[in-house]
């Protein structure tokens, strides 16, 4: 078993405001004004898409530089979908500034479905949680 991150939240006197520390990097986290936030730093869904954005846009890049390829510039965004049902689901897009054949989409597609965060959203997760 290894940690693979660790991630600690000190709550704020603002109502829903936190300091968000990784190491040495830290950050706000906050809801939208319309959820009585002052929308001083991202909420927590904001967090989860930018995780699965930042790892497909870093494994994509490694995976193009081990295979010697210059994929270019390039966009990935997602959203994150909730409907009455009690459905969810992602979407996420890619753009690129440099047109690929038909063959690099749809390996690129398929890259996607084997990032590490995508791996791990696509699967049940076990949170344990306790006091400390």
């Amino acid at each position: 078993m290894a940690i693979i991150a660790t991630a600690q939240v000190h709550s704020l006197e603002t109502p829903w405001q936190g300091r968000i520390s990784h190491g040495k990097h830290q950050y706000l986290t906050d809801k939208p004004e319309s959820f009585g936030g002052q929308d001083s730093g991202p909420a927590p869904y904001d967090f989860l898409l930018a995780s699965l954005i930042s790892c497909t846009m870093i494994t994509l890049r490694i995976y193009a530089q081990h295979k010697g390829v210059e994929l270019g510039e390039f966009q990935v965004e997602a959203d994150f979908f909730s409907n009455k049902e009690g459905q969810e689901w992602i979407e996420r897009r890619l753009s690129f500034q440099n047109k690929l054949d038909a063959e690099w989409q749809q390996k690129i597609l398929d890259i996607c479905q084997k990032t590490p965060v995508t791996k791990t959203l696509l699967r049940s997760l076990e949170i344990r949680t306790s006091l400390m």
